[in-house]
């Protein structure tokens, strides 16, 4: 079982010991982490705090993903192939 909220992309870096990650499903999330379950761990917590802060401007949050993904991918290698 995911336990996200949302969706969670998460990507290689340029440096060999940080990943990138944000949610497709949320605007303006993103982050940085150490390792593939720091990203998740980070993003748990991230998605809670990020929703928390758009209640509070007033504006609407999306509904929750019923069914989130955690993708991992390496774009760099991609591109080279």
């Amino acid at each position: 079982m995911i336990d996200l909220p949302y969706s969670l992309i998460i990507e290689t870096t340029e440096n060999p010991e940080r990943y990138g990650f944000h949610s497709p499903d949320l605007d303006g999330f993103a982050g940085v982490g150490f390792s593939i379950d720091d990203c998740i761990y980070r993003a748990r917590w991230g998605m809670r705090e990020h929703i928390e802060q758009v209640l509070q401007q007033g504006l609407t949050a999306p509904p929750a993903n019923h069914d989130p993904i955690i993708t991992i991918r390496n774009p760099k290698r991609a591109e080279a192939a």
